[in-house]
């Protein structure tokens, strides 16, 4: 694949509204030995490794071959951050950063960007920060696959082109967000041990305590609750109320079972808790949910 550079693409005002505006998008191989930004390189006059930039928008680079370094002003000026194939990277608006090749490798990148809600709406919520903006995601064809759409879009620039691109764009933070997130736990202890307490607490919700799990899984309470959570986003204590729920939300859908009988087979002793619980988690009653899930009105 040849270097395509698409900057400054067309933007309605209109485009925000959907959740983002992509400005660039494009690919490029810098060959061991090459000079970086290479001369035909469209932002060259601004961008230079050495000096650094700062954008006005966020821009998601992805390395397919090669290796290099990034820094950026959050991350401290003169502290490198290695950047290898399968990795990713975040460049926020109004953020000094710089980022070059190693001149024995090169590298392929691989890039998009683009600002509005929904990015803006992602940081504000803490997925994605300036103190975190590297993504060990491994080379993921779909994600090449991305970027490859998201480029022939930007060329066609066919009605509506922005949209496909936004859409674009957020699957892109959401790979970039899950394999960097699970890359961390696979073939870990750690997985093994979650693994097993989710399928503990599936198969024994009704009494099954999280203290209960823990001891099963040899691991004290505090070490497993945090691993837990950081795993599945879920306290132990959370996650097993939430896998009541999803049986009251099926059995209620598709049974005719009466709501104390619910409530009974669900392990509540008590049928008024069941109530205050589902209602308190779903913001309905047990009876308006089953009348809505049933096709009927409230």
């Amino acid at each position: 694949m040849t270097s395509i550079h698409l900057k400054y693409l067309v933007v309605n005002p209109v485009d925000l509204d959907w959740g983002a505006a992509i400005n660039s998008v494009g690919f490029q191989e810098i060959a061991p030995g090459m000079e970086y930004p290479p001369k035909n390189h469209p932002s060259r006059y601004i961008f230079t490794a050495r000096n650094g930039r700062v954008l006005n928008e966020y821009q998601l680079l992805y390395i397919t071959n090669g290796k290099g370094k990034f820094s950026s002003a959050s991350l401290g000026k003169g502290k490198y951050v290695p950047i290898e194939a399968g990795m990713m990277f975040l460049l926020f608006p109004g953020e000094w950063h710089t980022y070059f090749p190693d001149k024995q490798t090169g590298w392929k990148e691989y890039w998009i960007g683009f600002k509005g809600p929904l990015i803006d709406n992602l940081v504000d919520k803490g997925f994605f920060s300036k103190e975190k903006p590297v993504f060990s995601v491994s080379i993921q064809e779909q994600i090449v696959s991305l970027y490859h759409k998201a480029i022939a879009a930007a060329e066609e620039q066919e009605s509506c082109f922005q949209q496909v691109l936004c859409g674009i764009v957020d699957r892109l933070l959401s790979l970039a967000y899950y394999y960097d997130k699970n890359i961390q736990f696979r073939g870990s202890d750690a997985a093994t041990k979650i693994s097993q307490a989710k399928v503990m607490i599936n198969n024994d919700y009704m009494t099954l305590t999280p203290e209960e799990v823990a001891s099963k899984l040899c691991l004290s309470y505090s070490s497993f609750r945090k691993t837990f959570k950081e795993y599945t986003g879920f306290s132990p204590a959370r996650y097993i109320k939430e896998v009541r729920m999803s049986r009251a939300k099926e059995m209620l859908t598709n049974t005719s079972l009466s709501i104390k009988e619910i409530a009974f087979n669900l392990g509540y002793n008590n049928h008024d808790y069941f109530f205050t619980a589902f209602k308190r988690m779903t913001g309905q009653t047990p009876a308006e949910y089953r009348t809505i899930t049933q096709g009927g009105r409230l």
